[in-house]
């Protein structure tokens, strides 16, 4: 495979593409794409596909050989490790990614209420540090 570069046409992108494709198509008829990523420079340029449920979430990371599209590794995908997914609430699916944002917006709440209490508490005849700390 010769180096692909900006003047290349665009057949050089997308014929690896295509043969990464119809091997996966061959292999899992019915998954969703969730994302292709394409390696061409090194030794072993490379198409990996990672694959969706159909209800959502990762399911597989398939990488194929970009020159003959033979399949190199089939393995199970997880996009994000557990901590991030569990913070972020995708651990949850749909329901905690809500959960999250309201969560979040409570804490922008709170802190923007707790800062309108302070100042309305503080007292202006003080000075030096007994100012800020009552």
């Amino acid at each position: 495979m010769s180096p692909v570069t900006i003047a290349s046409p665009d057949s050089a992108i997308a014929a690896p593409i295509a043969r990464a494709l119809t091997e996966a198509r061959r292999r899992f008829p019915s998954a969703p794409v969730d994302k292709i990523e394409l390696q061409l420079k090194g030794d072993q340029p490379t198409v990996t596909i990672y694959t969706g449920k159909p209800t959502g979430g990762e399911d597989r990371k398939l990488t194929f050989d970009a020159r003959n599209g033979a399949m190199i590794a089939d393995e199970s995908s997880v996009d994000k490790p557990f901590l991030y997914r569990l913070h972020s609430g995708e651990a949850f699916g749909d329901g905690g990614l809500v959960v999250a944002m309201f969560w979040g917006l409570a804490l922008l709440v709170l802190t923007i209420t707790g800062l309108i209490i302070y100042f309305m508490m503080r007292r202006s005849n003080l000075t030096g540090i007994r100012r800020i700390f009552w």
